[in-house]
Protein backbone atom coordinates (compact mmCIF):
# COMPACT_ATOMS: atom_id res chain seq x y z
CA UNK A 1 0.00 0.00 0.00
CA UNK A 2 1.61 3.86 -0.78
CA UNK A 3 1.48 5.76 2.48
CA UNK A 4 0.30 9.31 2.00
CA UNK A 5 2.74 11.54 2.52
CA UNK A 6 2.60 15.00 4.39
CA UNK A 7 4.50 17.96 4.30
CA UNK A 8 4.37 21.42 6.24
CA UNK A 9 3.49 24.63 4.75
CA UNK A 10 4.42 28.29 5.51
CA UNK A 11 0.95 29.72 3.00
CA UNK A 12 -1.32 31.57 5.82
CA UNK A 13 -4.51 29.98 6.04
CA UNK A 14 -6.49 32.93 7.52
CA UNK A 15 -7.25 36.74 6.07
CA UNK A 16 -9.23 39.60 6.61
CA UNK A 17 -10.89 41.38 4.11
CA UNK A 18 -11.92 44.62 4.41
CA UNK A 19 -14.11 47.87 2.33
CA UNK A 20 -16.65 45.63 1.85
CA UNK A 21 -20.06 47.06 0.69
CA UNK A 22 -22.65 43.95 0.97
CA UNK A 23 -24.65 43.02 3.33
CA UNK A 24 -24.16 39.01 5.22
CA UNK A 25 -24.20 37.26 8.12
CA UNK A 26 -20.12 36.77 7.79
CA UNK A 27 -19.75 40.60 7.33
CA UNK A 28 -19.38 42.73 10.00
CA UNK A 29 -18.44 46.79 9.94
CA UNK A 30 -17.60 46.29 6.41
CA UNK A 31 -14.71 43.60 6.96
CA UNK A 32 -15.05 39.40 6.33
CA UNK A 33 -12.95 36.91 8.77
CA UNK A 34 -12.37 34.16 5.84
CA UNK A 35 -10.26 31.03 7.14
CA UNK A 36 -9.54 28.51 4.28
CA UNK A 37 -10.18 25.47 5.22
CA UNK A 38 -13.68 26.78 7.31
CA UNK A 39 -14.31 28.31 3.78
CA UNK A 40 -14.40 25.20 1.87
CA UNK A 41 -16.53 23.05 4.06
CA UNK A 42 -19.02 25.38 3.89
CA UNK A 43 -18.49 25.08 -0.03
CA UNK A 44 -18.94 21.70 -0.19
CA UNK A 45 -22.28 21.59 1.90
CA UNK A 46 -23.63 24.23 -0.02
CA UNK A 47 -22.95 22.03 -3.37
CA UNK A 48 -24.10 18.97 -2.44
CA UNK A 49 -26.62 19.82 -0.03
CA UNK A 50 -28.24 23.24 -0.57
CA UNK A 51 -27.80 23.19 -4.35
CA UNK A 52 -29.58 20.21 -5.39
CA UNK A 53 -32.77 21.13 -2.65
CA UNK A 54 -32.93 24.44 -4.38
CA UNK A 55 -33.04 22.95 -7.36
CA UNK A 56 -36.01 20.57 -6.34
CA UNK A 57 -37.78 23.56 -4.65
CA UNK A 58 -38.15 25.35 -7.69
CA UNK A 59 -39.26 22.35 -10.16
CA UNK A 60 -41.66 21.65 -7.56
CA UNK A 61 -43.00 24.98 -6.80
CA UNK A 62 -42.95 25.24 -11.30
CA UNK A 63 -45.38 21.98 -11.01
CA UNK A 64 -47.67 23.24 -8.38
CA UNK A 65 -47.93 26.81 -10.70
CA UNK A 66 -48.56 25.20 -13.76
CA UNK A 67 -50.95 22.96 -11.74
CA UNK A 68 -52.69 26.03 -10.79
CA UNK A 69 -52.54 27.67 -13.84
CA UNK A 70 -55.05 24.74 -15.68
CA UNK A 71 -57.14 24.89 -12.56
CA UNK A 72 -57.30 28.18 -12.47
CA UNK A 73 -57.56 28.76 -16.21
CA UNK A 74 -54.87 31.50 -15.95
CA UNK A 75 -54.53 31.60 -19.27
CA UNK A 76 -58.07 32.80 -20.22
CA UNK A 77 -57.61 36.00 -17.95
CA UNK A 78 -55.19 37.21 -20.76
CA UNK A 79 -56.73 40.34 -22.48
CA UNK A 80 -56.38 39.42 -26.43
CA UNK A 81 -58.22 42.32 -28.64
CA UNK A 82 -59.44 40.71 -31.76
CA UNK A 83 -56.88 41.12 -34.67
CA UNK A 84 -60.12 42.52 -36.52
CA UNK A 85 -60.48 45.16 -34.07
CA UNK A 86 -59.96 48.87 -35.72
CA UNK A 87 -59.45 51.65 -33.83
CA UNK A 88 -62.40 53.68 -35.87
CA UNK A 89 -63.19 57.73 -35.34
CA UNK A 90 -65.89 56.80 -33.44
CA UNK A 91 -63.81 55.03 -30.59
CA UNK A 92 -61.06 57.26 -30.45
CA UNK A 93 -63.52 60.53 -30.26
CA UNK A 94 -66.43 59.04 -27.78
CA UNK A 95 -65.98 55.70 -26.49
CA UNK A 96 -62.29 56.10 -24.97
CA UNK A 97 -63.28 59.43 -23.50
CA UNK A 98 -66.32 58.27 -21.58
CA UNK A 99 -65.07 54.94 -20.80
CA UNK A 100 -61.53 56.04 -19.46
CA UNK A 101 -63.26 58.75 -17.26
CA UNK A 102 -65.20 56.15 -15.80
CA UNK A 103 -62.45 53.78 -15.24
CA UNK A 104 -60.37 56.73 -14.17
CA UNK A 105 -62.92 56.81 -11.32
CA UNK A 106 -63.01 53.62 -10.75
CA UNK A 107 -59.31 52.72 -10.34
CA UNK A 108 -58.60 55.59 -8.66
CA UNK A 109 -56.74 57.80 -11.30
CA UNK A 110 -59.06 60.88 -11.15
CA UNK A 111 -57.62 61.73 -7.71
CA UNK A 112 -58.21 60.04 -4.17
CA UNK A 113 -59.81 63.06 -2.92
CA UNK A 114 -63.03 62.56 -5.40
CA UNK A 115 -66.43 62.27 -4.00
CA UNK A 116 -67.87 58.50 -3.33
CA UNK A 117 -70.31 58.60 -5.24
CA UNK A 118 -68.03 58.60 -8.49
CA UNK A 119 -66.88 55.28 -7.80
CA UNK A 120 -69.88 53.07 -9.77
CA UNK A 121 -69.32 51.17 -12.68
CA UNK A 122 -69.54 51.22 -16.58
CA UNK A 123 -72.61 49.67 -17.95
CA UNK A 124 -72.60 49.04 -21.89
CA UNK A 125 -75.03 48.39 -23.94
CA UNK A 126 -76.37 47.66 -27.03
CA UNK A 127 -78.06 44.97 -29.73
CA UNK A 128 -75.91 42.04 -30.51
CA UNK A 129 -72.83 42.79 -32.64
CA UNK A 130 -71.74 45.73 -31.99
CA UNK A 131 -68.28 44.42 -30.15
CA UNK A 132 -68.91 45.24 -26.52
CA UNK A 133 -66.63 42.98 -25.19
CA UNK A 134 -64.01 43.39 -27.92
CA UNK A 135 -63.69 46.86 -27.02
CA UNK A 136 -63.34 46.19 -23.18
CA UNK A 137 -61.07 43.44 -23.77
CA UNK A 138 -58.77 46.28 -25.85
CA UNK A 139 -58.69 48.47 -23.31
CA UNK A 140 -57.83 45.97 -20.75
CA UNK A 141 -54.65 44.75 -22.52
CA UNK A 142 -53.69 48.59 -22.93
CA UNK A 143 -54.15 49.03 -19.20
CA UNK A 144 -52.21 46.04 -19.01
CA UNK A 145 -55.10 44.77 -16.38
CA UNK A 146 -55.86 41.02 -15.77
CA UNK A 147 -59.28 40.30 -17.83
CA UNK A 148 -62.30 38.26 -16.01
CA UNK A 149 -64.77 37.95 -18.58
CA UNK A 150 -67.75 36.26 -16.68
CA UNK A 151 -70.22 34.79 -18.88
CA UNK A 152 -73.72 35.40 -17.30
CA UNK A 153 -75.80 32.79 -19.49
CA UNK A 154 -73.41 30.27 -17.81
CA UNK A 155 -74.72 31.06 -14.57
CA UNK A 156 -78.19 31.77 -15.55
CA UNK A 157 -81.39 33.30 -14.07
CA UNK A 158 -81.41 30.36 -10.86
CA UNK A 159 -78.43 31.23 -9.33
CA UNK A 160 -78.44 34.03 -6.49
CA UNK A 161 -75.57 33.46 -4.55
CA UNK A 162 -71.86 34.58 -4.95
CA UNK A 163 -71.38 31.07 -3.00
CA UNK A 164 -69.85 28.52 -5.85
CA UNK A 165 -70.95 25.99 -3.69
CA UNK A 166 -74.19 26.76 -3.70
CA UNK A 167 -74.29 26.80 -7.58
CA UNK A 168 -76.85 24.26 -9.31
CA UNK A 169 -74.08 22.98 -11.85
CA UNK A 170 -70.58 23.28 -12.95
CA UNK A 171 -70.64 25.84 -15.48
CA UNK A 172 -72.61 28.57 -13.03
CA UNK A 173 -70.04 27.22 -10.55
CA UNK A 174 -66.94 27.77 -12.63
CA UNK A 175 -68.30 31.33 -13.33
CA UNK A 176 -68.71 31.70 -9.83
CA UNK A 177 -65.16 30.61 -8.82
CA UNK A 178 -63.90 33.27 -11.25
CA UNK A 179 -65.83 36.16 -9.91
CA UNK A 180 -64.15 35.19 -6.41
CA UNK A 181 -60.96 34.63 -7.87
CA UNK A 182 -60.64 38.32 -9.25
CA UNK A 183 -61.77 39.38 -5.96
CA UNK A 184 -58.71 37.30 -3.89
CA UNK A 185 -56.50 38.99 -6.69
CA UNK A 186 -57.99 42.17 -5.87
CA UNK A 187 -55.54 44.89 -7.31
CA UNK A 188 -54.56 45.26 -11.04
CA UNK A 189 -58.36 43.53 -12.53
CA UNK A 190 -60.99 44.14 -14.49
CA UNK A 191 -64.70 42.18 -13.75
CA UNK A 192 -66.08 41.89 -17.00
CA UNK A 193 -69.79 40.32 -16.74
CA UNK A 194 -71.54 39.71 -20.09
CA UNK A 195 -74.84 39.50 -21.18
CA UNK A 196 -76.20 40.16 -17.56
CA UNK A 197 -79.55 39.78 -19.07
CA UNK A 198 -79.38 36.21 -18.28
CA UNK A 199 -78.95 36.81 -14.92
CA UNK A 200 -81.33 37.46 -11.71
CA UNK A 201 -81.59 40.92 -10.95
CA UNK A 202 -80.94 39.63 -7.01
CA UNK A 203 -77.49 37.80 -8.60
CA UNK A 204 -76.70 41.40 -9.74
CA UNK A 205 -77.92 43.28 -6.15
CA UNK A 206 -74.55 41.52 -4.84
CA UNK A 207 -72.45 43.90 -6.38
CA UNK A 208 -74.09 47.56 -4.98
CA UNK A 209 -71.41 47.74 -2.52
CA UNK A 210 -68.64 47.21 -4.18
CA UNK A 211 -69.93 50.08 -6.84
CA UNK A 212 -70.23 52.49 -4.27
CA UNK A 213 -68.20 54.73 -2.15
CA UNK A 214 -67.40 51.59 0.64
CA UNK A 215 -66.20 49.25 -2.53
CA UNK A 216 -66.14 46.20 -0.72
CA UNK A 217 -67.58 42.92 -1.61
CA UNK A 218 -68.56 39.36 0.44
CA UNK A 219 -67.06 36.44 -1.42
CA UNK A 220 -66.44 33.32 -0.74
CA UNK A 221 -62.23 31.55 -1.18
CA UNK A 222 -61.87 28.24 -0.35
CA UNK A 223 -64.89 27.42 1.30
CA UNK A 224 -64.29 30.32 3.71
CA UNK A 225 -66.63 33.80 3.47
CA UNK A 226 -64.39 36.63 3.50
CA UNK A 227 -65.35 40.43 2.91
CA UNK A 228 -63.15 42.03 0.45
CA UNK A 229 -61.64 45.76 0.34
CA UNK A 230 -60.98 47.69 -2.76
CA UNK A 231 -60.59 50.99 -1.58
CA UNK A 232 -57.03 51.98 -3.12
CA UNK A 233 -56.65 49.08 -5.92
CA UNK A 234 -56.97 49.10 -9.18
CA UNK A 235 -60.23 46.99 -9.36
CA UNK A 236 -62.54 48.12 -12.22
CA UNK A 237 -66.49 46.42 -12.80
CA UNK A 238 -67.65 46.42 -16.06
CA UNK A 239 -71.29 45.62 -17.04
CA UNK A 240 -72.69 44.75 -20.80
CA UNK A 241 -76.26 43.21 -21.92
CA UNK A 242 -78.72 43.43 -24.71
CA UNK A 243 -81.62 45.09 -23.08
CA UNK A 244 -83.95 44.32 -27.01
CA UNK A 245 -84.20 41.09 -25.96
CA UNK A 246 -87.63 39.43 -27.78
CA UNK A 247 -89.27 40.11 -23.78
CA UNK A 248 -88.30 43.43 -22.44
CA UNK A 249 -88.74 42.08 -19.12
CA UNK A 250 -85.49 39.64 -19.39
CA UNK A 251 -83.09 42.52 -18.91
CA UNK A 252 -83.85 43.81 -15.64
CA UNK A 253 -80.72 45.26 -13.31
CA UNK A 254 -81.45 46.93 -10.00
CA UNK A 255 -82.10 50.42 -9.59
CA UNK A 256 -79.67 51.30 -6.86
CA UNK A 257 -76.77 49.28 -8.93
CA UNK A 258 -78.36 51.40 -12.29
CA UNK A 259 -78.00 54.73 -9.98
CA UNK A 260 -74.16 53.91 -9.93
CA UNK A 261 -73.45 53.05 -13.76
CA UNK A 262 -72.09 55.37 -16.24
CA UNK A 263 -74.78 54.03 -19.18
CA UNK A 264 -73.96 54.03 -22.41
CA UNK A 265 -75.82 52.74 -26.05
CA UNK A 266 -73.31 51.43 -28.57
CA UNK A 267 -75.83 50.98 -30.89
CA UNK A 268 -77.41 54.12 -30.49
CA UNK A 269 -76.12 57.58 -32.12
CA UNK A 270 -74.89 60.04 -30.03
CA UNK A 271 -76.56 63.60 -30.17
CA UNK A 272 -74.22 65.56 -32.56
CA UNK A 273 -72.30 62.21 -33.39
CA UNK A 274 -74.30 60.64 -36.39
CA UNK A 275 -71.46 61.16 -38.70
CA UNK A 276 -69.41 59.29 -36.45
CA UNK A 277 -71.71 56.63 -36.10
CA UNK A 278 -72.53 56.27 -39.83
CA UNK A 279 -68.83 55.98 -40.75
CA UNK A 280 -68.04 53.44 -37.92
CA UNK A 281 -70.08 50.83 -40.25
CA UNK A 282 -67.93 51.22 -43.12
CA UNK A 283 -64.47 51.35 -40.39
CA UNK A 284 -65.61 47.79 -39.20
CA UNK A 285 -65.96 46.40 -42.16
CA UNK A 286 -62.23 47.10 -43.52
CA UNK A 287 -60.95 43.43 -42.26
CA UNK A 288 -63.90 41.72 -44.01
CA UNK A 289 -62.81 43.13 -47.66
CA UNK A 290 -60.02 42.14 -49.01
CA UNK A 291 -59.72 45.26 -51.55
CA UNK A 292 -60.19 47.78 -48.66
CA UNK A 293 -58.54 45.60 -46.01
CA UNK A 294 -54.71 46.94 -46.34
CA UNK A 295 -56.07 50.39 -44.99
CA UNK A 296 -56.92 48.99 -41.84
CA UNK A 297 -52.94 49.12 -41.09
CA UNK A 298 -52.28 52.58 -42.82
CA UNK A 299 -53.47 56.16 -41.72
CA UNK A 300 -56.92 56.52 -41.57
CA UNK A 301 -57.05 59.52 -42.85
CA UNK A 302 -56.85 57.94 -46.64
CA UNK A 303 -59.89 56.48 -45.76
CA UNK A 304 -61.70 59.39 -44.75
CA UNK A 305 -60.37 60.78 -48.33
CA UNK A 306 -61.75 58.19 -49.77
CA UNK A 307 -65.05 58.01 -48.32
CA UNK A 308 -65.08 61.44 -49.52
CA UNK A 309 -64.17 60.70 -53.13
CA UNK A 310 -66.62 57.74 -52.91
CA UNK A 311 -69.56 60.60 -51.60
CA UNK A 312 -68.78 62.76 -54.74
CA UNK A 313 -66.35 65.60 -53.07
CA UNK A 314 -63.78 67.16 -54.73
CA UNK A 315 -60.30 65.65 -53.20
CA UNK A 316 -56.96 65.16 -55.07
CA UNK A 317 -55.39 62.12 -54.74
CA UNK A 318 -51.88 63.80 -53.84
CA UNK A 319 -53.90 64.18 -50.97
CA UNK A 320 -53.40 61.00 -49.46
CA UNK A 321 -50.52 59.54 -47.78
CA UNK A 322 -49.95 56.12 -48.79
CA UNK A 323 -48.25 55.76 -52.77
CA UNK A 324 -51.87 54.51 -54.54
CA UNK A 325 -51.82 53.59 -58.19
CA UNK A 326 -54.98 55.08 -59.98
CA UNK A 327 -56.14 51.72 -60.59
CA UNK A 328 -55.92 51.02 -56.67
CA UNK A 329 -57.67 54.24 -56.03
CA UNK A 330 -60.65 53.75 -58.37
CA UNK A 331 -60.74 49.74 -56.93
CA UNK A 332 -61.41 51.17 -53.45
CA UNK A 333 -63.26 53.88 -54.64
CA UNK A 334 -65.78 51.04 -56.19
CA UNK A 335 -65.92 48.82 -53.04
CA UNK A 336 -66.72 52.00 -50.86
CA UNK A 337 -69.54 53.39 -53.32
CA UNK A 338 -71.04 49.36 -52.95
CA UNK A 339 -70.55 49.24 -49.10
CA UNK A 340 -72.28 52.73 -48.66
CA UNK A 341 -75.66 51.37 -50.22
CA UNK A 342 -75.47 48.50 -47.26
CA UNK A 343 -74.34 50.83 -44.83
CA UNK A 344 -77.62 52.74 -45.28
CA UNK A 345 -79.63 49.84 -45.38
CA UNK A 346 -78.15 48.44 -42.08
CA UNK A 347 -78.49 52.03 -40.29
CA UNK A 348 -81.82 52.04 -40.92
CA UNK A 349 -82.74 48.37 -39.75
CA UNK A 350 -80.75 49.24 -36.60
CA UNK A 351 -82.57 52.25 -36.36
CA UNK A 352 -85.81 50.13 -36.12
CA UNK A 353 -84.59 47.28 -34.29
CA UNK A 354 -84.02 50.04 -31.26
CA UNK A 355 -87.40 51.86 -31.72
CA UNK A 356 -89.59 48.51 -32.05
CA UNK A 357 -87.79 46.38 -29.33
CA UNK A 358 -88.20 49.87 -27.21
CA UNK A 359 -91.82 50.16 -27.50
CA UNK A 360 -94.53 47.65 -25.39
CA UNK A 361 -96.08 45.43 -27.20
CA UNK A 362 -99.48 46.51 -26.11
CA UNK A 363 -98.91 49.88 -28.06
CA UNK A 364 -97.80 48.59 -31.21
CA UNK A 365 -99.51 49.51 -34.27
CA UNK A 366 -97.37 46.86 -36.48
CA UNK A 367 -95.30 43.95 -35.98
CA UNK A 368 -92.60 43.87 -34.25
CA UNK A 369 -88.84 44.25 -36.24
CA UNK A 370 -86.40 42.04 -35.50
CA UNK A 371 -84.03 41.94 -38.03
CA UNK A 372 -81.35 43.09 -37.13
CA UNK A 373 -78.37 46.14 -38.50
CA UNK A 374 -75.06 45.92 -36.27
CA UNK A 375 -71.64 45.64 -37.14
CA UNK A 376 -71.47 41.88 -37.60
CA UNK A 377 -75.18 42.41 -40.41
CA UNK A 378 -72.30 44.83 -42.37
CA UNK A 379 -69.41 42.76 -42.34
CA UNK A 380 -71.31 39.66 -43.89
CA UNK A 381 -72.50 41.74 -46.36
CA UNK A 382 -69.39 43.80 -47.14
CA UNK A 383 -66.97 40.90 -47.54
CA UNK A 384 -68.79 39.91 -50.57
CA UNK A 385 -68.74 43.07 -52.53
CA UNK A 386 -66.26 43.30 -55.23
CA UNK A 387 -65.98 47.01 -57.59
CA UNK A 388 -67.16 45.06 -60.67
CA UNK A 389 -70.95 44.45 -59.05
CA UNK A 390 -73.57 46.36 -60.54
CA UNK A 391 -76.74 48.19 -58.19
CA UNK A 392 -78.81 45.44 -59.34
CA UNK A 393 -75.97 42.87 -57.78
CA UNK A 394 -75.69 44.82 -54.71
CA UNK A 395 -79.35 45.45 -54.08
CA UNK A 396 -79.90 41.21 -54.71
CA UNK A 397 -77.07 40.82 -52.11
CA UNK A 398 -78.77 43.22 -49.32
CA UNK A 399 -82.24 41.03 -50.40
CA UNK A 400 -80.40 37.57 -50.16
CA UNK A 401 -79.09 38.31 -46.64
CA UNK A 402 -82.04 39.97 -44.95
CA UNK A 403 -83.83 37.09 -46.54
CA UNK A 404 -81.55 34.31 -45.06
CA UNK A 405 -81.75 36.53 -42.02
CA UNK A 406 -85.48 36.49 -41.47
CA UNK A 407 -85.36 32.74 -42.16
CA UNK A 408 -84.77 32.37 -38.41
CA UNK A 409 -88.18 34.75 -37.68
CA UNK A 410 -90.10 31.17 -38.78
CA UNK A 411 -93.41 33.04 -39.01
CA UNK A 412 -92.52 36.25 -38.74
CA UNK A 413 -90.33 36.51 -41.69
CA UNK A 414 -92.77 37.91 -44.30
CA UNK A 415 -93.85 40.90 -42.15
CA UNK A 416 -89.86 41.96 -41.42
CA UNK A 417 -89.05 41.31 -44.83
CA UNK A 418 -92.34 43.73 -45.83
CA UNK A 419 -91.11 46.41 -43.42
CA UNK A 420 -87.89 46.00 -44.48
CA UNK A 421 -88.77 47.11 -47.76
CA UNK A 422 -90.94 50.11 -46.51
CA UNK A 423 -88.16 51.26 -44.94
CA UNK A 424 -86.07 51.38 -48.15
CA UNK A 425 -89.08 52.36 -50.21
CA UNK A 426 -88.78 49.13 -52.55
CA UNK A 427 -92.24 47.88 -51.99
CA UNK A 428 -93.87 46.76 -54.59
CA UNK A 429 -97.75 47.87 -55.42
CA UNK A 430 -98.39 44.06 -54.38
CA UNK A 431 -96.10 44.05 -51.37
CA UNK A 432 -97.74 47.80 -50.48
CA UNK A 433 -101.01 46.17 -50.26
CA UNK A 434 -100.10 43.01 -48.25
CA UNK A 435 -98.26 45.27 -45.92
CA UNK A 436 -101.38 47.65 -45.00
CA UNK A 437 -103.06 44.29 -44.79
CA UNK A 438 -101.18 42.73 -42.17
CA UNK A 439 -100.83 46.07 -40.44
CA UNK A 440 -104.88 46.39 -40.18
CA UNK A 441 -105.02 42.40 -38.74
CA UNK A 442 -102.13 42.92 -36.54
CA UNK A 443 -104.19 46.19 -34.96
CA UNK A 444 -107.10 44.39 -35.29
CA UNK A 445 -106.00 40.98 -33.42
CA UNK A 446 -104.18 43.46 -30.79
CA UNK A 447 -107.72 44.96 -29.84
CA UNK A 448 -110.33 41.91 -30.35
CA UNK A 449 -107.68 39.35 -28.98
CA UNK A 450 -107.27 35.69 -30.97
CA UNK A 451 -107.66 33.51 -28.41
CA UNK A 452 -109.96 30.57 -27.37
CA UNK A 453 -112.10 32.46 -24.52
CA UNK A 454 -114.78 33.86 -25.61
CA UNK A 455 -115.48 36.04 -22.11
CA UNK A 456 -111.95 37.41 -23.08
CA UNK A 457 -112.96 38.55 -26.87
CA UNK A 458 -116.64 40.18 -25.52
CA UNK A 459 -114.43 42.20 -22.70
CA UNK A 460 -112.60 43.38 -25.93
CA UNK A 461 -114.79 44.58 -27.65
CA UNK A 462 -117.19 45.97 -25.20
CA UNK A 463 -113.43 47.65 -24.38
CA UNK A 464 -113.08 48.93 -27.93
CA UNK A 465 -117.07 50.20 -27.65
CA UNK A 466 -116.44 52.43 -24.44
CA UNK A 467 -113.38 53.67 -25.94
CA UNK A 468 -115.54 54.87 -28.96
CA UNK A 469 -118.11 56.15 -26.58
CA UNK A 470 -115.86 58.19 -24.68
CA UNK A 471 -114.34 59.95 -27.57
CA UNK A 472 -118.11 61.12 -28.32
CA UNK A 473 -118.39 62.00 -25.15
CA UNK A 474 -115.31 64.16 -25.05
CA UNK A 475 -116.09 65.69 -28.31
CA UNK A 476 -119.68 66.52 -27.07
CA UNK A 477 -118.45 68.38 -24.10
CA UNK A 478 -116.56 70.54 -25.81
CA UNK A 479 -118.64 73.66 -25.81
CA UNK A 480 -116.59 75.70 -28.11
CA UNK A 481 -116.07 72.97 -30.75
CA UNK A 482 -116.83 74.17 -34.25
CA UNK A 483 -118.04 71.04 -35.35
CA UNK A 484 -120.76 70.55 -32.36
CA UNK A 485 -122.26 74.26 -33.61
CA UNK A 486 -122.42 72.93 -37.07
CA UNK A 487 -124.66 69.81 -35.45
CA UNK A 488 -126.66 72.34 -33.70
CA UNK A 489 -127.43 74.19 -36.70
CA UNK A 490 -128.20 71.65 -38.90
CA UNK A 491 -130.67 69.89 -36.43
CA UNK A 492 -131.86 73.09 -35.66
CA UNK A 493 -132.95 73.45 -39.31
CA UNK A 494 -134.06 69.92 -39.75
CA UNK A 495 -137.74 69.80 -39.34
CA UNK A 496 -138.57 66.06 -39.15
CA UNK A 497 -142.18 65.24 -39.29
CA UNK A 498 -144.04 61.59 -40.15
CA UNK A 499 -147.32 62.12 -41.20
CA UNK A 500 -149.44 59.12 -41.98
CA UNK A 501 -153.26 59.20 -43.31
CA UNK A 502 -155.52 56.29 -43.59
CA UNK A 503 -152.96 53.10 -43.72
CA UNK A 504 -154.36 50.75 -46.60
CA UNK A 505 -153.16 47.61 -43.89
CA UNK A 506 -152.25 47.07 -40.82
CA UNK A 507 -148.58 46.29 -41.45
CA UNK A 508 -147.58 49.89 -42.26
CA UNK A 509 -149.49 51.05 -38.67
CA UNK A 510 -147.03 47.64 -36.92
CA UNK A 511 -143.65 48.78 -39.00
CA UNK A 512 -144.09 52.59 -37.84
CA UNK A 513 -145.03 51.45 -34.46
CA UNK A 514 -142.07 48.98 -34.62
CA UNK A 515 -140.08 51.57 -36.20
CA UNK A 516 -140.89 54.23 -33.45
CA UNK A 517 -139.56 51.83 -30.77
CA UNK A 518 -136.43 51.58 -32.05
CA UNK A 519 -135.80 54.90 -32.57
CA UNK A 520 -136.74 55.62 -29.23
CA UNK A 521 -134.31 52.88 -27.92
CA UNK A 522 -131.42 54.26 -29.91
CA UNK A 523 -132.09 57.89 -28.70
CA UNK A 524 -132.89 57.60 -25.13
CA UNK A 525 -129.63 56.62 -24.19
CA UNK A 526 -127.92 59.50 -26.10
CA UNK A 527 -130.58 61.89 -24.50
CA UNK A 528 -130.02 60.47 -21.16
CA UNK A 529 -126.29 61.23 -21.57
CA UNK A 530 -126.71 64.94 -22.40
CA UNK A 531 -129.13 65.19 -20.00
CA UNK A 532 -126.15 63.96 -17.50
CA UNK A 533 -123.93 65.96 -19.13
CA UNK A 534 -124.24 70.14 -17.24
CA UNK A 535 -121.88 71.68 -20.08
CA UNK A 536 -124.10 70.69 -22.79
CA UNK A 537 -124.54 73.94 -25.22
CA UNK A 538 -128.54 75.06 -24.86
CA UNK A 539 -129.16 75.06 -28.25
CA UNK A 540 -129.10 71.53 -28.40
CA UNK A 541 -131.78 71.69 -25.84
CA UNK A 542 -133.92 73.54 -27.96
CA UNK A 543 -133.01 71.50 -31.05
CA UNK A 544 -134.24 68.55 -28.99
CA UNK A 545 -137.25 69.85 -28.28
CA UNK A 546 -138.23 70.56 -31.85
CA UNK A 547 -137.61 67.31 -32.33
CA UNK A 548 -140.97 65.53 -32.85
CA UNK A 549 -142.16 61.84 -34.33
CA UNK A 550 -145.96 62.04 -34.71
CA UNK A 551 -148.02 60.41 -36.59
CA UNK A 552 -152.05 61.50 -37.64
CA UNK A 553 -155.27 59.46 -37.18
CA UNK A 554 -153.26 56.24 -37.44
CA UNK A 555 -151.31 56.03 -34.68
CA UNK A 556 -152.53 57.60 -31.60
CA UNK A 557 -150.86 60.93 -29.42
CA UNK A 558 -149.21 60.45 -26.65
CA UNK A 559 -145.77 61.74 -25.05
CA UNK A 560 -142.99 59.80 -25.54
CA UNK A 561 -139.88 59.36 -22.68
CA UNK A 562 -138.01 61.69 -25.07
CA UNK A 563 -140.63 64.06 -25.35
CA UNK A 564 -140.53 64.19 -21.59
CA UNK A 565 -136.83 64.41 -21.42
CA UNK A 566 -136.97 67.24 -23.86
CA UNK A 567 -139.99 69.33 -21.72
CA UNK A 568 -137.91 68.56 -18.85
CA UNK A 569 -134.51 70.06 -20.33
CA UNK A 570 -136.62 72.95 -21.39
CA UNK A 571 -138.10 73.60 -17.79
CA UNK A 572 -135.05 73.32 -16.01
CA UNK A 573 -133.52 75.43 -18.53
CA UNK A 574 -135.75 78.39 -17.41
CA UNK A 575 -134.16 77.59 -13.78
CA UNK A 576 -130.46 78.04 -14.36
CA UNK A 577 -128.19 78.40 -17.31
CA UNK A 578 -125.47 76.60 -15.78
CA UNK A 579 -127.39 73.61 -14.78
CA UNK A 580 -129.07 70.87 -16.18
CA UNK A 581 -132.11 68.90 -13.81
CA UNK A 582 -131.77 65.28 -14.27
CA UNK A 583 -135.15 63.39 -14.21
Amino acid sequence: EEQCEFYTSLADTECIVDGLLGQHGQITDRKININYQEFITRLRQFKNEHEPAFKGFHAKKQNVLEEQRKRLRLAEFKPNALSSFVRNKLINDVYFPIIGTNLAKQIGAAGNKKRSDLMGLLLLISPPGYGKTTLIEYVASKLGMTFFKINCPSIGHDQLSLDPAQANNSTAKNEIEKINLAFEMGNNVMLYLDDIQHTNPEFLQKFISLCDGSRKVDGVWNGMSKTYDMRGKKFAVVMAGNPYTESGEAFSIPDMLANRADIYNLGDTLSGREHEFSLSFIENSLTSNSYIAPLATRDMADLYNLVKIADGEQVATTELKHNYSQAEVNEIVAVIQRIRKIQETVFKANEQYIASAAQDDKYRTEPPFKLQGSYRNMNKMAEKVVPVMTEEEVEQLIIDHYRGEAQTLTIGAEENLLKLGELRDTQTDEQSVRWKQIKADFVRHQSLGDNDNPIAAVASQISLLQKGLNQIGDALSQSQSTGLDTLNETLASLKLQVNVEQPDNSELEQTLSLFSQNMESFLTPLVTALQSNKHVDLEMINTLQALNLTTENSVKSSETHIQKISRELASGKQNSIDEVSVD
